[in-house]
């Protein structure tokens, strides 16, 4: 059996937003009580991650890892139709992935 929900997230530019308590009602929410729930963000210049919540340093320090992985307005980036973070925000999608599967239970 298979359940598929969408959601919105609404930003406010770069940052790391918690998702968790949205995946979770979706889930809760189905009547499927073990399987995987597969996260997914359609955007291209977004991203899906787990990582730590407990503290908001790690958040953070993510952000500086991917200003050195994917510095904003590279002189060697060609794209730029959205901005001088546009081809940053693609390539930090590509390198953190775009989708992740948990298991349920």
């Amino acid at each position: 059996m298979t359940v598929q929900e969408a959601f919105k997230i609404e930003t406010r530019g770069r940052g790391a937003i918690e998702i968790t308590a949205e995946v979770v009602r979706i889930v809760s929410a189905s009547i499927i009580e073990r399987g995987t729930a597969h996260v997914f963000a359609q955007h291209s210049s977004c991203s899906v991650m787990i990582t730590e919540n407990a503290d908001s340093t790690v958040r953070r320090d993510l952000e500086t890892l991917a200003q050195r992985w994917a510095p904003d307005a590279d002189a060697v980036y060609r794209h730029d139709t959205q901005g001088d973070d546009d081809m940053a925000a693609h390539a930090r999608g590509v390198l953190a992935g775009a989708s992740v599967t948990v298991p349920v239970a």
